[in-house]
């Protein structure tokens, strides 16, 4: 006789649902699966949960992170740590000035790993491609290439002291996991955050990806996705560029009335949940089940947040709608709002994603960095300024950010090579002090000198500002490594 838990075999073999499971489906039927969909969302099966046993100790000072990332390696002297110095070097070799030291092969890669030889410090120095000049209050340093978002130096806190660990574009992997590239997959900090928080919407992802990623050379889907935590946590992209943002989730294309769709997710629904029963620790399964039940939603959340004409025309040209330029980003940063608005916990805008990067100016740098951002300035100055008199930027996070610096010295004639010792980023809202430059990098901007923070000080800083701490989102099968856990930097947090 079977017992109560073993599995029922038909003359084939075949394993069929216990009595067990069958009880608990049929008795619970559609009140227990709602009652168990609202203890999850309430985060009360979680917390029951051993290996998902999760703490919110801190005051939470955000509710939702903006993270936008430039693809390629964007200059930090000549974005936000402008380096005059270069300017009056300018064509010299580093051995005919008082800075020939930092050129050491042994201090470049004291901190590498795995490095690529063909990236490496050039000693003719390159002076600065653009001007700079203060903003706000705070007196706040920025390159002319992004003179609009300096108007908001003063919500803004600069961090001009990360270095990473890795010499080449892998590193976009590592901003997003802290993971040296080579390691492969690992949990992003949208996933922790999803992983940690979920979603106020039901309707809507809570984590969305926006613009094109990382090409497979660097990270790929990885750059957005969650890892051992599994699919359920990973980012959902959103095409808003295209007339069909859900192809494979429209019913319209496939002529399907709404009462039938609606019947039919209801039956996979109950398929899946059966199965879920009888398999409740498969992340795939629970992956599915939730995909299922998001796709529904998001056929009418996803049209409704894309309706951008509903915007003021004082709106859309805040972020640059009324630009063939900027009107593409600005389109990214205006949805991300809405996103946010809606309950979306963590939005990921890339710019310039596939293959290493548009922003990797080996070459050309003046014309490839006055090009590019050209098409970011002023719809990120739009979406700070926009989320401000909106009241939001007081718990939404935003965090801007790249995968290294660039030599300051040239390569070629006006271009200058990745820069892993040296880089910048910055932070606004969420509890975060504005008008804040922290740490430093030497007089060209090769070493980080001054408060140096590894990538994943930034992941616990949004964490922290999240109420969450990064050690109580281990998993105890999943040890993590205390540098995955990284500092928050206090410095900056207000």
């Amino acid at each position: 006789m079977n017992g109560p838990t073993s599995p029922v075999r038909n003359r084939r073999g075949c394993t069929g649902v216990t009595r067990r499971t069958f009880l608990a489906d049929t008795g619970m039927g559609f009140t227990g699966l709602a009652l168990g969909a609202m203890l999850n969302r309430d985060g009360v099966v979680r917390a029951a949960t051993a290996t998902e046993t999760l703490s919110r100790p801190l005051q939470p000072k955000a509710r939702n992170v903006i993270w936008i990332f430039l693809c390629g390696g964007v200059s930090h002297m000549e974005s936000f740590d402008p380096k005059p110095m270069l300017t009056r070097f300018d064509g010299k070799s580093a051995d005919e000035t008082p800075f020939k030291e930092l050129f050491d092969p042994a201090r470049v890669n004291k901190e590498l790993v795995g490095v690529n030889p063909n990236h490496h410090p050039h000693k003719q120095l390159l002076g600065l491609q653009t001007g700079f000049r203060k903003y706000g209050q705070c007196g706040l340093e920025v390159s002319d290439w992004f003179s609009q978002t300096g108007t908001c130096a003063d919500d803004m806190a600069v961090i001009r002291s990360l270095w990473t660990i890795h010499n080449d574009h892998g590193t976009q992997l590592t901003w997003h996991t802290g993971r040296h590239p080579r390691e492969g997959s690992f949990p992003t900090i949208g996933s922790w955050v999803s992983y940690g928080l979920g979603s106020v919407n039901d309707n809507l992802p809570e984590y969305v990806v926006l613009g094109t990623p990382t090409g497979d050379c660097c990270g790929g889907e990885w750059t957005h996705g969650a890892g051992y935590l599994g699919p359920e946590y990973a980012g959902v992209r959103l095409n808003v560029e295209d007339s069909d943002p859900l192809p494979f989730v429209s019913a319209q294309q496939f002529h399907v009335p709404p009462e039938d769709q609606a019947a039919e997710f209801s039956l996979l629904g109950q398929l899946n949940r059966l199965a879920g029963i009888e398999y409740p620790d498969d992340p795939q399964l629970r992956a599915r089940i939730k995909s299922y039940e998001l796709a529904f939603g998001m056929q009418m959340a996803v049209p409704q947040t894309l309706a951008l004409d509903q915007e003021t025309s004082e709106t859309l040209e805040l972020y640059g709608m009324n630009d063939k330029t900027t009107e593409p980003f600005g389109k990214l940063c205006l949805t991300t709002r809405r996103l946010i608005e809606r309950g979306v916990r963590f939005v990921q805008i890339f710019h310039g994603g596939g293959g290493g990067g548009e922003w990797d100016a080996h070459g050309q740098l003046r014309k490839n960095h006055t090009g590019l951002s050209s098409q970011v300035d002023r719809p990120i100055a739009g979406l700070l300024k926009d989320l401000k008199r909106r009241g939001m930027l007081e718990d939404t996070l935003v965090v801007w950010g790249t995968e290294f610096g660039r030599t300051p010295g040239a390569q070629g004639s006006d271009g200058r090579d990745h820069h892993p010792n040296a880089f910048c980023a910055w932070m606004a809202g969420g509890g975060i002090r504005g008008g804040v430059t922290h740490g430093a990098t030497d007089e060209l901007g090769f070493y980080a000198v001054e408060d140096p923070h590894y990538v994943t000080d930034i992941h616990a800083t949004v964490l922290h500002q999240l109420g969450l701490d990064p050690r109580t989102l281990d998993l105890p099968d999943r040890r993590r490594l205390d540098v995955d856990h990284g500092q928050p930097i206090r410095a900056i947090i207000s």
